[in-house]
């Protein structure tokens, strides 16, 4: 994961808050916002940021970006569960470049054989270009930048 030295950051579909809490302990200089619509999921990511004692992570309920249209992030991360669908995952990359600030990055962790290809061609939609950021285990990270 590529992080900005400071800024907003968005995990978008969090789960229970891995990612996000991930990057907000990382780097105290960045505001975190956590966001998913199940809300059990929200539940166990406040509770996983309190735990860790992430001061500047927050959590909030809503579906992809609905939520936070009152920000611009620097850096939006998404690690979407495979059950969530093509249309779903395609939404989340595409609906991405509104909610960026200009040369924001868009991080996205893939499994290699689902739609893999696919994926790309929705990044290169959105953003005119994608990248493989890592590639390890069957999995991708997949990024690109709003220009």
């Amino acid at each position: 994961m590529l992080l900005p030295d400071e800024g907003y950051v968005l995990d978008v579909g969090c789960g229970y808050g891995a990612i996000g809490i991930a990057a907000a302990a990382s780097n105290p200089r960045l505001q975190v916002v956590l966001v998913d619509l199940n809300s059990r999921a929200v539940w166990l990511a406040r509770q996983n940021v309190e735990r860790n004692s992430v001061y500047n992570a927050e959590v909030r309920r809503g579906r992809f970006y609905e939520a936070v249209e009152d920000l611009a992030f620097d850096c939006v991360l998404s690690n979407p569960p495979v059950s969530a669908g093509m249309e779903t995952v395609q939404a989340i990359i595409c609906e991405a470049p509104q909610y960026m600030a200009d040369k924001a990055s868009f991080q996205m962790v893939v499994k290699s054989k689902v739609a893999g290809k696919r994926l790309c061609m929705f990044f290169e939609e959105a953003f005119g270009d994608v990248e493989v950021l890592a590639r390890e285990s069957g999995y991708r990270v997949l990024i690109s930048r709003k220009q």
